[in-house]
């Protein structure tokens, strides 16, 4: 059991191009331990959840990000933070994700970070979203806890993560997200 990879679902909140959450999460693809992989969801085809909606079906980009969801080993969620807090199109895809018949992310493994270009990183959305993946059931890793502020300077030209320090901490996290996925599947 442990010789088979790890999937992790990797989602940035934010839907600019040149996010640097979105380059965060582009650098994972290159710390991840032996035995993890990744593949990412993006959130932009997504709806404003709306229960009328829901109770017609679930539209398709819905659908695709649930079963996405329901596929990976664990969720990695990666968050700019909007006006102190989770961005509302990470906590939209949550909502559309949290609704019956079997939500995809309960008893999911789960890890944070994010980036910005102030001096806290992302302290307050990363709180906000561990309440919000708690409150679903998800499994939420505890550490280490990665809020990248001036992420701006941690990035070359070319989009490449360049801090040595930030790469061990996003190594570290994924490292265990991809431990606790394994001991969580092997239950």
């Amino acid at each position: 059991m442990s010789d088979t990879p790890v999937s992790i679902l990797g989602v940035v909140g934010s839907l600019r191009a040149q996010s640097w959450n979105r380059k965060l999460l582009a650098a994972v693809a290159h710390l991840l331990p032996p035995g993890a992989t990744l593949s990412t969801f993006d959130l932009a085809p997504i709806p404003l959840y709306n229960e009328d909606v829901r109770e017609q079906g679930y539209p398709d980009a819905v659908a695709a990000f649930r079963a996405a969801i329901a596929r990976a080993d664990a969720v990695l969620f990666v968050t700019p933070e909007y006006n102190y807090s989770v961005p509302g199109v990470l906590k939209n895809a949550i909502d559309w994700a949290s609704r019956p018949p079997t939500p995809p992310l309960a008893k999911k493994p789960v890890a944070t970070l994010g980036g910005s270009p102030g001096n806290h990183g992302t302290v307050r959305a990363q709180s906000h979203l561990k309440e919000v993946c708690v409150g679903l059931g998800m499994y939420v890793v505890p550490k280490p806890e990665v809020y990248v502020a001036k992420v701006n300077e941690k990035f070359d030209a070319e989009g490449n993560l360049t801090d040595e320090a930030t790469k061990k901490f996003v190594g570290e996290l994924l490292a265990n997200l991809t431990d606790f996925a394994r001991t969580v599947r092997g239950r």
